[in-house]
């Protein structure tokens, strides 16, 4: 009796498994597109601009991040990770009270520019008209972070699955007896 439902929890949790690799296939693809999207609008855009007006050198000396990565638990006890795009806004602003990993300011010589309350656009460093294609990088590049941290969700939550299946297959192992 208690092998039938033994049996049936493996059911469910090997096709909830299998509906959650289909899923992570599914977002390896897409990530995979927005990527290839972001690489051909940046070679665009250097074709248009010139390879010299669109590179390292334009970069700010002083960078700040456009979105950050918070760690929260699900009702189940597995790990969520949120992609957060605020800047300047603490994780208890976000309604987030689990611990989180932050960034901790080490000892510094140099002493460092106050960050600025607005977040400045990136695409700024390039000029102020820069082409569409540019714009679009931007967008593939930023849809294919979100995809990320959505797969790294997913990937925990896989791992999390398979270690629950091969439990139950442990337990239904020792409630059978050996064949002779």
């Amino acid at each position: 009796m208690a092998g039938t439902g033994l049996r049936a929890e493996l059911d469910s949790l090997l096709l909830q498994l299998l509906r959650d690799l289909e899923e992570l296939e599914a977002k390896r693809v897409a990530l995979n597109a927005r990527v290839e999207e972001g690489w051909l609008s940046l070679s665009k855009t250097r074709y248009a601009m010139g390879a010299k007006s669109v590179g390292p050198l334009q970069y700010a000396p002083q960078m700040e991040p456009r979105c950050f990565v918070y760690s929260s638990e699900t009702q189940d006890g597995l790990q969520k990770l949120l992609l957060v795009g605020s800047v300047g806004r603490s994780p208890e602003d976000l309604g987030l009270h689990e611990p989180v990993l932050r960034r901790r300011k080490g000892l510094s010589k140099i002493p460092e520019p106050e960050p600025s309350a607005t977040p400045r656009n990136p695409l700024n460093w390039f000029g102020i008209l820069v082409p569409q294609s540019l714009r679009q990088a931007q967008a593939s590049f930023q849809e294919g972070l979100q995809l990320s941290a959505d797969m790294a969700s997913l990937q925990i939550r896989i791992n999390w699955s398979r270690r629950q299946f091969q439990e139950l297959q442990e337990k239904l192992k020792q409630l059978e007896p050996e064949p002779a």
